[in-house]
């Protein structure tokens, strides 16, 4: 009766506004924020993360829509930082769940799993750690069933008062009801791994862990987490994250990513995974500038990138898509639209304006189609494009 109350109420409060009184409540102080990622390589399960202000159980209680049994996972031991995996059989379905035990009990909170017929929507947002307090009203109005990033999700792991770790729980608490309702599947920027101020030329230590460590351990994701790939089946798409940022700083103390030459493990990972790649559509998500890798390898990563359906980086502060040889896309997409205008030699549309990406699947289409949206919600340029295979746009 208690939860149907809260569903019946939740209609007429704001959601945000509502879960934070429920929150205030000394019963879930311990509980300190919830998020939800994919460390699978499908949508069949999906991974509940929180954290807690002192060590506590790691234990996840799910329902799949109203009279359906409780479910629970539950992993041995205490910690503060918790990722849960729990399965997710049925799609297109409203989950209820609450995470931790006693007085580390979470409020009930809800996510959509991923649906398997009609329309998927998927937001891309780049350069998240400079744009903070923006209003993603207008995104959260699209109803995405899924949340990427173009990398720079964070300013950087050395601000005073949001070191390491907590330089990530501050994003999750920039939009606690986005993040614990829609699953997320960052990438790698730069400034994600930025351990030391980079100051004015190369120090005498690295500026930047390539490695990853905070960011892997804070987000449970795919694979090797600093590069993955995530695909939904039912809309027959596959997106596929790599750690390309700065290169021309590659083998300085300014070193941000793992290698990338032909003969990089990178390199040869993508190579096989995309002659092995059958899905229909195709997105690379990096944070270079196109222009700088092609130079840099000349074309080696392209003739890869072509297989595909599109690349999207967040490199520039600004919106623009431009159409690459070979029919393919390339969009740079920035939650903070006023910067230097670093224009593609192919660029075919551009605006400084704060930008998201959102792309519309639709099962059993030949197309879809990819928008630039302000975040007053206006439609900035369209791209439709064909599944692999067929003739491209």
């Amino acid at each position: 009766m208690v939860h149907r109350l809260f569903r019946i109420l939740s209609g007429f409060l704001p959601f945000a506004t509502l879960l934070a009184a429920v929150f205030t409540g000394s019963a879930h102080a311990q509980v300190e924020r919830i998020w939800l990622t994919h460390q699978s390589h499908t949508p069949n399960a999906l991974v509940v993360n929180w954290e807690t202000a002192s060590p506590a159980e790691s234990v996840v209680r799910f329902r799949a829509a109203d009279g359906a049994p409780q479910e629970e996972v539950r992993l041995p031991g205490t910690r503060t930082l918790h990722h849960v995996e729990i399965p997710v059989t049925n799609a297109n379905t409203l989950y209820s769940y609450t995470v931790g035990t006693g007085t580390h009990t979470s409020p009930e909170a809800w996510f959509h799993s991923l649906p398997d017929q009609g329309e998927l929507r998927v937001a891309i947002v780049g350069d998240w750690g400079y744009a903070p307090g923006r209003d993603l009203s207008a995104l959260k109005n699209d109803k995405v069933h899924l949340l990427l990033t173009a990398g720079d999700n964070v300013p950087s792991l050395h601000e005073a008062a949001t070191p390491g770790l907590k330089a990530f729980s501050a994003l999750i608490d920039q939009q606690p009801e986005l993040f614990r309702s829609t699953p997320f599947l960052p990438i790698l920027g730069n400034h994600d791994r930025e351990v030391r101020p980079r100051g004015p030329k190369p120090p005498a230590e690295p500026v930047y862990d390539v490695e990853a460590t905070a960011y892997r351990e804070f987000f449970a994701l795919p694979g090797e987490e600093w590069r993955w790939h995530f695909d939904i089946p039912a809309f027959d798409v596959r997106f596929v994250a790599l750690d390309l940022n700065h290169i021309s700083d590659f083998g300085t103390t300014w070193q941000t990513c793992h290698a990338w030459d032909e003969s990089s493990d990178q390199f040869q990972w993508y190579k096989k995974l995309m002659a092995e790649t059958t899905n229909g559509f195709v997105f690379t998500l990096n944070n270079e500038r196109q222009s700088s890798l092609a130079g840099k390898t000349k074309g080696l990563w392209h003739e890869q990138f072509r297989k595909g359906s599109a690349l999207v980086t967040g490199f520039g502060y600004f919106a623009e898509r431009a159409e690459l040889e070979g029919g393919l896309p390339y969009f740079n997409t920035c939650l903070k639209g006023d910067g230097s205008p670093y224009k593609d030699a192919k660029s075919a549309f551009f605006a400084s304006q704060d930008n998201y990406l959102l792309l519309t699947f639709t099962a059993g289409s030949d197309k879809m189609k990819v928008q630039f949206k302000n975040l007053k919600g206006e439609v900035l340029d369209t791209r439709e494009i064909a599944k692999r295979g067929t003739v491209k746009q």
